[in-house]
């Protein structure tokens, strides 16, 4: 009988665990959103590839301007602050 319980005990708790409350140690893949769904950054730049994105990245880490390099659904985008926007498009040649 203590048998049964400890079984009922155990199958409880993995139950538990793998319908609890919904935190999982397995990361989910990030999900890639429009330019306008990145907060406060504004799309600076729109590199037509990765080379291109980090030669223009180069221009504004040189310059001392934050910036992050995002692959969002339309492409990839170079974002900076709203308070570096218009130094940044004075830094990049097809800002």
């Amino acid at each position: 009988m203590l048998i049964s319980f400890a079984v009922v005990g155990v199958l409880v708790l993995l139950l538990r665990w793998t319908y609890g409350s919904g935190k999982s140690l397995v990361a989910r893949p990030p999900r890639t959103g429009t330019p306008q769904e990145y907060g406060l950054l504004v799309p600076v730049a729109s590199p037509a590839d990765r080379d291109e994105a980090l030669r223009l990245a180069a221009l504004l880490r040189s310059a001392g301007l934050r910036y992050t390099l995002a692959d969002t659904s339309d492409g990839l985008r170079l974002m900076v602050w709203p308070g570096d926007e218009q130094a940044a498009r004075r830094i990049l040649p097809h800002g």
